[in-house]
């Protein structure tokens, strides 16, 4: 009997590094999952633990095409585009409800699972074996199937392979210790992530307040030839003396009403500013709607 629900082990950031302890595969930029196969049936749960079997008709097939039963797979939902995950075409997955759009776009978007983890086998949990047989065991019991890929790896290489990986158009590298277990929701030392991170001059042209008054966020523009273009808000990267700094300064430059953005849904309680100060902001991937995701303040000119 499998548990009804597991926490995925996570992963701690970390810069690239050489190892033979470590295996190194590529980064998935899609929704984290893992699947449940007991004889004929499966049930696919996300990160948050939710039940998002509905979502994905394509997989439903795949309890069939295993020789064993029993089984918790660990992995990634993508949907490719050209070879790549498309972090946008999975969203279109993952906010339909309509069982009509799902089967539509199942066949018009389908995803592949990308495996790199057994939990489970015949109902025997593999969780305190050591990962580098945990990978064996996967990689002699996965059937052929276009929606299922086990995650490939290498070994030793982790900062050649993380600087090919990126420059292949990829968000970066898993980087998993190849004697350690399996920790359902710890964040710790065995499983690291390399995370390739673009970078951009903005101007600021706004900041929120925490209640206690003091800086909260800034709110970002980029100029662009068709003017400034609303990138959202940045909220890590600064110290406390450098906040309070920068905040002086802030205030001194506000205005009542917000410069010309391109862009919507500006936060609530925003304080616009003239947009005279530019600072470096490093951040994972550009939205589909136009805004910095995990964007970090890494410069703030003259402070």
């Amino acid at each position: 009997m499998l548990p009804r629900v597991i926490k995925p082990m996570l992963a701690k950031l970390s810069e690239p590094f050489d190892s033979p302890r470590f295996l190194y595969e590529i980064k998935w930029d899609g929704t984290r999952a893992l699947f449940f196969l007991e004889g004929s049936a499966l049930r696919i749960q996300n990160r948050r633990l939710r039940d998002i079997t509905y979502r994905y008709p394509e997989f439903w097939g795949l309890p069939q095409l295993f020789s064993r039963s029993g089984l918790v797979l660990d992995g990634e939902i993508v949907v490719l585009s050209g070879g790549r995950p498309s972090f946008r075409l999975l969203q279109e997955r993952e906010h339909v409800a309509s069982r009509v759009k799902i089967e539509a776009l199942s066949r018009r978007l389908p995803a592949t699972y990308m495996v790199f983890d057994l939990l489970y086998l015949e109902g025997r949990s593999l969780m305190e074996t050591p990962l580098r047989e945990r990978r064996r065991i996967l990689r002699e019991i996965l059937p052929e199937s276009p929606y299922l890929v086990e995650s490939r790896y290498v070994l030793e290489k982790g900062r050649a392979f993380f600087e090919k990986v990126v420059s292949e158009g990829f968000e970066g590298v898993m980087a998993k210790d190849l004697e350690s277990p399996y920790l359902p929701g710890k964040r710790v030392d065995f499983w690291l992530k390399f995370k390739a991170r673009g970078r951009c001059t903005c101007l600021i042209v706004g900041y929120l307040l925490r209640p206690d008054g003091t800086l909260k966020s800034l709110l970002l523009a980029e100029p662009t030839p068709e003017g400034l273009v609303y990138r959202g808000r940045a909220a890590s990267g600064l110290s406390l003396p450098e906040a309070d700094r920068l905040l002086s300064r802030l205030r001194a430059l506000e205005v009542p009403s917000p410069p010309l953005l391109r862009g919507r849904r500006f936060p609530q309680g925003a304080r616009w500013v003239s947009p005279e100060l530019s600072c470096v902001v490093s951040y994972q991937e550009v939205t589909s709607e136009g805004r910095f995701r995990a964007p970090v303040v890494e410069k703030v000119e003259g402070l």
